[in-house]
């Protein structure tokens, strides 16, 4: 992060920070550019509470940082260009009209300045949930990649066979209460319940990264990131003429470097299209180990395959007789409201399929969220 010139802004904060009293050190403006290095710089909220965390030691302190904040980015938007000649919008790429959460004001005192709005965070894109990815402009794509980073999914659950006691469908506990009653001398013992435990089903993502899906994959695997840190046991493939694991990669907090991982691990980005002999390769290696039983499987496709029908026709079987339930998410499938199978390798796998979805716009993917954890 030395050579990125959002560093010396981070620098320049500090001084102007000590320069209104604060007791701002060397050590404490280098774990301020730490923090935010393992953050996104482009996201006011984390600029603001990684500076907050690292800079501010006194509750006293908190107005005088946040005047300070407020100034000092609304004075270098204002100016329009950093000392080397570029826009600051250009220079942080911040798409996005975000507001600074402010401490709450103090008894007496007035609340007028307990939102700062900053004008480096201001742009004229708009977020269009109803547009597809691929008519999506650069700038739009960002704005679209820092909502679906903060999407949250909570995955479906499952009734385990242990015990506990208020569990889901829970009933009278009988042994307890009796055990009760004797040890209070056969008086009225209060009613126990006891159920079974709920535990969460696993997710199983599978995505396409063929040449016909190069407007979405990058999309869909940012989802799946998303989904990995939110969720509980979560497991990525990749796929276009072979299969590839990328779950470890994807293990990094920063987005960037988990796709750089990704990318890396995937030798077969924007080919061919091989779906029935990916995912026959899912279910001899992964699937009957274990990684699928039980789980949710999110298959993330157009259904364009070169393959052998009867392949796909095999693989989806077994995988459905392994898995709990199968999520087609289809890119190309969002104008059709009835998601009719149009290709052949949908045709094929569409009887296996307990859901198929469409997955070209932001609105798709949140909508596929909010309905994840109805798939029991």
């Amino acid at each position: 992060m030395s050579d990125e010139p959002i560093v010396e802004r981070l620098v320049q904060f500090g001084h102007e920070l000590r320069g209104e009293g604060l007791p701002i050190g060397t050590g404490d403006v280098t774990m301020f550019c730490a923090a935010v290095a393992v953050l996104d710089p482009a996201d006011i909220h984390d600029l603001y509470w990684s500076g907050r965390a690292s800079l501010v030691t006194r509750r006293d302190h908190i107005r005088v940082y946040d005047r300070v904040f407020g100034r000092f980015f609304q004075s270098m938007h204002e100016a329009g260009r950093d000392e080397d000649g570029r826009s600051v919008s250009e220079a942080m790429e911040t798409q996005a009209v975000l507001q600074v959460p402010t401490s709450e004001p103090r008894m007496g005192e007035a609340s007028d300045d307990t939102e700062i709005t900053l004008g480096l965070a201001a742009s004229p894109v708009e977020v269009a949930r109803d547009k597809s990815f691929s008519s999506c402009t650069p700038k739009e794509l960002v704005t679209l990649r820092r909502i679906i980073a903060r999407m949250r999914l909570s995955p479906p659950r499952r009734r385990s066979r242990r015990r506990c006691t208020d569990g889901e469908r829970s009933q009278l506990d009988m042994r307890r209460m009796a055990r009760e009653a004797m040890r209070m001398h056969n008086e009225a013992p209060r009613l126990l319940r006891v159920g079974r435990k709920l535990k969460i089903r696993p997710l199983l993502f599978v995505l396409d990264v063929s040449g016909s899906m190069s407007d979405h994959s990058r999309n869909l695997l940012q989802f799946a990131h998303a989904s990995r840190r939110a969720a509980g046991r979560v497991e990525v493939f990749c796929f276009g003429t072979h299969l590839t694991r990328i779950t470890p990669a994807l293990d990094s907090l920063r987005l960037d470097d988990a796709l750089a991982a990704a990318a890396r691990c995937v030798s077969d980005w924007d080919g061919g299209t091989q779906i029935g002999e990916s995912l026959r390769e899912l279910v001899r290696q992964w699937g009957r180990r274990g990684m699928s039983r039980g789980s949710i499987v999110v298959i993330c496709s157009d259904g364009h395959d070169r393959g052998d029908p009867a392949i796909l026709a095999g693989a989806m079987n077994d995988l459905s007789r392994l898995s709990h339930r199968i999520v087609w998410i289809n890119p190309h499938e969002g104008d059709n409201e009835d998601c009719q199978p149009g290709t052949l390798g949908m045709m094929v796998a569409a009887r296996h399929v307990d859901a198929m979805v469409p997955g070209r716009t932001l609105r798709d993917l949140e909508a596929f969220a909010t309905s994840l954890p109805g798939l029991r």
